[in-house]
């Protein structure tokens, strides 16, 4: 008694090191071939043109655009209507809180 066990220590699991790297190309939909679900088990963010949007539903770096809801207009399945924005992408991992 009165020894501290060493082995009973936790150590923090490094999330960064396990986190798959962010493709050129990615997509909220499920039914989209840019999907990967792996990606969305982490918080993700982008910025665009230097601000940082939470409202990208698709963007592609090497291309430049990001596509965004265009308000609150549904298309005719009732899926809401997209809009192309042209500009810098950058897509990142949010830091954990």
């Amino acid at each position: 008694m009165g020894q501290r066990a060493d082995f009973c220590k936790i150590r923090p699991m490094d999330e960064a090191s396990h986190r798959p790297t962010l493709p050129d190309r990615l997509s909220v939909d499920p039914r989209s071939p840019h999907h990967v679900a792996d990606v969305f088990r982490h918080d993700v963010g982008i910025r665009f043109n230097g601000n940082e949007r939470a409202d990208v539903e698709e963007y592609c770096i090497s291309e430049g655009w990001v596509r965004v809801p265009a308000g609150k207009t549904l298309d005719r399945k009732g899926q809401p209507l997209m809009i192309k924005l042209k500009g810098k992408v950058e897509a990142f991992y949010k830091a954990p809180e």
